[in-house]
């Protein structure tokens, strides 16, 4: 996680949540950032940007990771 990102960077209390709501509220708490819901064992890059979070989710579109900047 790069410490010069703008806004809120890890959303904890998101774990569970569905996805619909996840990324509505990622929005809301950072504008800087652009949401990407991607389902388990799904192939990503490992390169980290500021604009971008991971809203990692099951079969089912619940989150199963700590959504976080990067």
């Amino acid at each position: 996680m790069a410490l010069w990102c703008r806004g809120k960077m890890a959303w904890p209390e998101l774990l569970g949540t569905r996805s619909e709501e996840a990324k509505s509220r990622i929005v809301k708490e950072n504008p800087y950032v652009d949401v990407a819901v991607i389902r388990e064992g799904r192939v990503v890059t490992f390169d980290i940007r500021c604009d971008r979070v991971r809203v990692w989710v099951n079969r089912d579109g619940v989150v199963t990771r700590i959504p976080f900047v990067g």
